[in-house]
């Protein structure tokens, strides 16, 4: 069941920004970004954290600022990562079952599990398993038919699997750590990007998701609502900051502005006599650009960086595939013209994938943005997986057998001692002493069998208490010697 009160957060640490989000699901069941916070990167470079203390504080001011903004306090956090250290290689995995012959949830988790156990090159660690395909006893299923609830004894699959440096996922442990938080989950960017910007329809259809940061252009190319293929370029929108900035002769943080408020990809859709007016340095005239000149720049390395996308797709072999086109991202998406320089390049239709789709309609319109994609993606994530969570404990609850209620037996009634003595006549039960002892002679024994032999008393009774048993179990069960005996002592 869904909880209004869950909380997620996601922590887009990038090359030039570090946001944070802090994400609850609204009556509507759609995700309400409560919190948000931003402040310039310091200590990234290419995605990849190079200093962890400056890195450590430019988490604070985000996440503190956003939880001012939410009003709640946080400890916990779901991060993206990407950079050129990312690698990712295919496997074939096997599992046996031994002792059933239907498979499982935990058969399918067992097969999974071990690929965490396979060789990696040395300083790499495994960040995410993707099950291709799955084959039983040889019979390869289709994609629709679920693994679960299939007759067979070996389960195999072909994985995905995303490799990572492991001292740069050092490094973003101790720098959110630092900040005073804890990391619930590492995700690879594009995949993040891809719960914000797509849905089933395009992931079933087939779709090539490129996000353009600051720091790297990262792909994942989805099939049969499947991820078959993930790649991080170095390439990026910093990289066409720079070729500005080179070019133009001017600072930096005029050449983001010039690429953010005039860019664009086409030359020949920009008019040559449009004049950009830079500011000069303290006593320096001005500096004027013609917007052509600038677009020219821009192409130049746009070109480059889509191009490396389109090898990519041809690399993966689904290029046929990917009939929902390639959907453009991040902060290099927001480029005039991206998407029909894209289209022109690659030949595959193309659009601009804002982060709106699943969000509530009341949440701030300014973060309905294409550079957000990645932070607001590691948010819905999060739900996703605690709702993966909880429907898999609701499936093993149900999967355990009720117990049987046995009916209950009926207890023979239980006889108490006054219940066996109610219908004696009352005896008086005084203490024998040693005199009555004494005066007790035995019978002397005749010739004949004795058919009449009284029966051993029991140790620990009295004597005159066992003579009234005899006499009750005498009339209950006809002993003739007990009545006969009882008749006596009535006489005497």
């Amino acid at each position: 069941m869904n909880n209004l009160n869950d909380i997620i957060v996601g922590l887009d640490i990038g090359t030039t920004k570090i946001a944070c989000f802090i994400g609850q699901r609204s009556s509507e069941g759609k995700i309400k970004i409560i919190g948000f916070g931003r402040t310039e990167s310091k200590g990234v470079e290419r995605g990849v954290v190079k200093n962890i203390k400056d890195t450590a504080i430019s988490i604070k001011k985000a996440v503190d600022e956003a939880t001012e903004q939410a009003g709640i306090a946080i400890n916990e956090v779901y991060v993206g990562i990407a950079g050129q250290h990312i690698k990712s290689t295919r496997n074939l995995g096997s599992y046996n079952i031994k002792d059933h012959d239907i498979i499982t949830n935990e058969d399918v988790n067992k097969l999974i599990e071990d690929q965490y156990g396979i060789a990696v090159p040395p300083g790499e660690e495994i960040i995410h398993i993707f099950p291709q395909n799955f084959i039983v006893d040889d019979e390869e299923l289709s994609p629709t038919v679920d693994p679960v609830g299939v007759v067979g004894k070996v389960i195999k699959s072909n994985f995905h699997i995303v490799r990572g440096n492991t001292m740069n996922l050092r490094a973003i442990h101790e720098s959110v750590e630092r900040a005073g938080l804890r990391i619930k989950g590492v995700v690879l960017e594009p995949i993040a990007s891809s719960y914000a910007v797509l849905d089933d329809t395009d992931r079933d259809a087939g779709v090539a998701l490129v996000d353009i940061g600051g720091g790297t252009t990262d792909i994942a190319i989805f099939k049969d609502g499947i991820i078959r293929h993930t790649t991080v370029l170095p390439l990026a929108g910093n990289a066409i900051t720079n070729d500005i900035k080179e070019n133009c002769r001017i600072m930096r943080g005029q050449a983001e502005a010039l690429k953010t408020r005039f860019g664009s990809c086409l030359p020949e859709n920009v008019s040559e006599n449009d004049i950009i007016s830079i500011p000069g340095l303290r006593s320096q005239p001005p500096r004027e650009i013609s917007m052509r000149t600038l677009a020219g720049i821009i192409k130049a390395r746009t070109e480059t960086i889509i191009e490396q996308v389109k090898f990519e797709i041809e690399e993966s072999h689904l290029e046929k595939d990917i009939f929902a086109g390639i959907v453009l991202t991040g902060g290099g998406a927001q480029m005039r013209h991206i998407k029909e320089f894209t289209e022109f390049t690659t030949g595959i239709d193309s659009r601009i994938g804002l982060p709106d789709e699943h969000l509530d309609r009341d949440t701030n319109p300014e973060i309905i943005n294409t550079m957000y994609a990645t932070g607001i993606g590691l948010v819905l994530y999060g739900f996703d997986k605690l709702d993966e969570k909880r429907a898999l404990e609701n499936d093993i609850e149900s999967e355990q057998p009720e117990p049987v209620k046995e009916t209950p037996k009926e207890e023979p009634a239980q006889t108490t001692p006054n219940d066996i003595f109610a219908d004696l006549p009352a005896v008086e039960t005084t203490t024998p002493t040693i005199d009555d002892v004494e005066t007790e002679q035995p019978k002397e024994p005749d010739n004949k069998p004795d058919t009449t032999a009284k029966r051993p008393r029991r140790p620990g009774w009295g004597s005159q208490a066992m003579k009234a048993i005899d006499k009750y179990f005498g009339r209950v069960f006809g002993d003739d010697n007990i009545k006969n005996e009882g008749k006596e002592e009535r006489d005497i």
